[in-house]
């Protein structure tokens, strides 16, 4: 089985190498990403974010040099949630491609928010990369 999955992404005006050292770096989570992360702080290997869901883990993938920037978010409830997540080249700049999935506790409301919040922490990112 698999899930319904919408691709939200944004064109950034800075390089793939650029944004990628940027979004990898957990640090920087609360500057763009209100959906996820008001603070977020190392706690031994790993990463606690207060988010509006609860304390989260967030563990993004190794660091690599194909703009491979998914991570996985440990809710409160212990569930894993996979975020693909992607920055390559276009043109002088960058496109930064977040997927997210229709899980099946996520009724039609629900993922509509979760896609605006997506897109609003997307637009963030825009603003703070391109300043």
């Amino acid at each position: 089985m698999t899930f319904p999955a919408r691709h939200i992404s944004v064109s950034i005006n800075r390089s793939p190498a650029h944004v990628y050292d940027f979004v990898f770096n957990p640090e920087n989570l609360p500057l763009w990403a209100a959906g996820l992360s008001g603070s977020i702080q190392k706690e031994g290997d790993d990463w606690i974010a207060d988010s509006p869901m609860g304390r989260v883990k967030v563990k993004f993938a190794e660091k690599n040099t194909f703009g491979i920037l998914d991570h996985v978010v440990t809710l409160p409830s212990g569930t894993d949630v996979f975020n693909p997540t992607r920055v390559f080249p276009n043109n002088d700049g960058s496109e930064v491609v977040f997927t997210v999935y229709q899980l099946p506790e996520l009724d039609e409301q629900k993922l509509l928010e979760d896609i605006r919040m997506v897109e609003d922490d997307l637009q963030t990112l825009k603003q703070i990369l391109e300043a």
